[in-house]
């Protein structure tokens, strides 16, 4: 390792919610070092700390900072959703600051039942699937903000719609940046992450089914962090 010893900040979820995007805009500041592929999963893969001391060469090991870089940083949306990934970051960093981007969670929950189903993990039908268990809706983002701020202060965390990343992709880089306390974004292009065809739509009928699941959901999260979610409500 070089003069940076720790990583120093994490885009720690959520999953489907624009972190692919997110990550291509932090690859251009020169002064970010992350590492070559996006999601290392050091944090949620429990064999990395069943013996102690944790060993953390091999996290390490994905960086490879220079000497403009002033932070190194990864993003791994599913710790925001690991029950015992954010523990295990504090221990790891307590100054550790974590980027947080939310997505509409009905939206969100079709768009990762269908990367399921492309990748095989899936053998349920959509209304099946999101019927079946709990697990399959990773979009009650109130209880992982909770516990997020267990382990850290609410200064040490930033968190945004997905939709402000894309209609607004300047003004939320240059929010990005302050919280990092690095220099501002050089102007860039809007990027987005490669978009694959779904296999199917979601009817009118999910549609609402899941709106009625996530409305009290979406209600605390207003309360919570201050947010106008109308435009989520179905």
């Amino acid at each position: 390792m070089a003069a940076l010893d720790k990583v120093g900040f994490i885009v720690a979820g959520a999953q489907k919610g624009g972190t692919s995007a997110l990550d291509n805009y932090l690859r251009e500041h020169t002064e970010l070092c992350l590492p070559q592929e996006k999601e290392l999963h050091f944090f949620d893969t429990d064999r990395c700390f069943a013996v102690e001391p944790v060993d953390y060469a091999p996290y390490h090991a994905y960086f490879s900072p220079g000497p403009a870089h002033r932070l190194m940083g990864e993003v791994t949306p599913a710790y925001l959703y690991w029950p015992t990934a954010v523990e295990r970051i504090a221990r790891y960093n307590p100054a550790m600051r974590l980027i947080v981007v939310l997505r509409n969670p009905v939206t969100r929950a079709f768009s990762h039942w269908n990367m399921s189903r492309r990748t095989g993990r899936e053998p349920l039908p959509f209304r099946q699937a999101i019927e079946a268990e709990e697990q399959r809706l990773r979009g009650f983002y109130t209880r992982q903000l909770n516990r997020l701020w267990r382990y850290f202060p609410r200064q040490q965390t930033i968190v945004f719609k997905s939709e402000e990343l894309l209609r607004e992709h300047t003004t939320v880089l240059a929010r990005v940046a302050d919280f990092l306390d690095i220099a501002p974004f050089p102007p860039l292009a809007e990027k987005r992450a490669e978009v694959r065809e779904y296999e199917t739509v979601m009817s009118d009928e999910e549609r609402r089914y899941l709106g009625a699941v996530f409305e009290t959901e979406i209600g605390e999260l207003e309360r919570l962090l201050g947010w106008d979610c109308a435009a989520w409500r179905v």
